[in-house]
């Protein structure tokens, strides 16, 4: 059991390493801005098929976590603790938050974009206004990334204290960096990482 246990523990922090999808999502997003706002059929559907394709690779990663922590809870402290112990209760949400989220950008708001670029292709030109057509949705997306991002890293600083607390005040000062982190990776490239 001890085995098991410890390979659980070993894929749910994996999992939530890999499920940093958003940050990356964010970075291709911001680097497609810099080449500016005009839609270039060949561009943007490169970018929008990385950005599609994560989405599958982010749910392996969600049931990794949900099902790696259900074995870590059942063998470790019990089911009743996902009710007593307010940390794991909290990354519960959070994991079915950020599944929510994607659910809805994958079969919501990604279908549209979708929509929008296959009307036509390579060969056809787009009309005069098709970016901001496009942009609503992206904007929405963009946004929702960076809050998943949040959540994400909010779930890992409390991964962290799941068993041995750290000073509130320790977790409250990193909840807030991850929220300014994620807003920056929103608004910036991060070229150089943290900085």
């Amino acid at each position: 059991m001890e085995n098991i246990y410890n390979i659980a523990k070993f894929a749910h922090v994996l999992g939530f390493a890999f499920m940093s999808i958003p940050l990356f999502n964010l970075i291709v997003v911001n680097e497609r801005a810099l080449m500016g706002p005009s839609f270039n059929y060949e561009t943007d559907r490169y970018f929008e098929n990385i950005i599609k394709r994560g989405a599958v690779r982010c749910y392996v990663f969600q049931f990794t976590v949900f099902i790696s922590g259900l074995i870590i809870v059942v063998i470790g402290p019990g089911i009743s603790a996902m009710i007593t112990n307010w940390v794991l209760a909290t990354k519960t949400i959070i994991l079915f938050s950020l599944m929510g989220l994607l659910s809805y950008v994958h079969f919501s708001l990604q279908p549209k974009i979708e929509e929008l670029l296959s009307s036509f292709d390579s060969n056809n030109e787009p009309p005069e206004n098709f970016a901001s057509m496009l942009a609503p949705f992206r904007i929405k997306r963009k946004k929702l990334a960076t809050l998943c991002l949040f959540l994400v890293i909010t779930a890992i600083i409390l991964g962290l204290q799941t068993y041995i607390r750290h000073d509130p005040l320790v977790t409250i000062g990193l909840i807030l960096l991850a929220a300014i982190f994620s807003y920056r990776a929103n608004k910036s490239l991060i070229r150089f990482g943290w900085f």
